[in-house]
């Protein structure tokens, strides 16, 4: 079992506005689910992309948008999202705070 702080783990800036912690993932021992934490920043917003896995979302704190194939939706503290395979999509903060969230994924070879 490993016990650590999200803010332990070194954070990667991908996109201006937006930090990725990968805090449990392969390199931790984890053999089929990588958890990240984002911080996106107010007016800032993850890529738009698809892959063809799954993944869950858990919206820890903030507010904005999720875009998908069927438009965008509203998201805030304690949303949460399924975001099937092959579905395009992207969260935008929208709000005056940071959105901070969770995400798992398969890790994939």
């Amino acid at each position: 079992m490993i016990v650590s702080s999200y803010l332990d783990t070194k954070p990667v800036q991908g996109l201006p506005g937006v930090v990725k912690r990968e805090v449990v993932c392969a390199d931790k021992g984890a053999p089929n689910f990588c958890m990240r934490v984002f911080d996106v920043e107010p007016g800032s917003s993850t890529p738009s992309h698809e892959h063809p896995w799954e993944h869950e979302v858990f919206i820890l704190s903030g507010r904005g948008v999720v875009v998908g194939e069927q438009g965008e939706t509203k998201i805030a503290k304690d949303s949460v999202i399924f975001i099937p395979p092959n579905e395009h999509h992207c969260l935008v903060n929208n709000g005056n705070e940071i959105l901070r969230f969770i995400c798992v994924i398969p890790i994939v070879d």
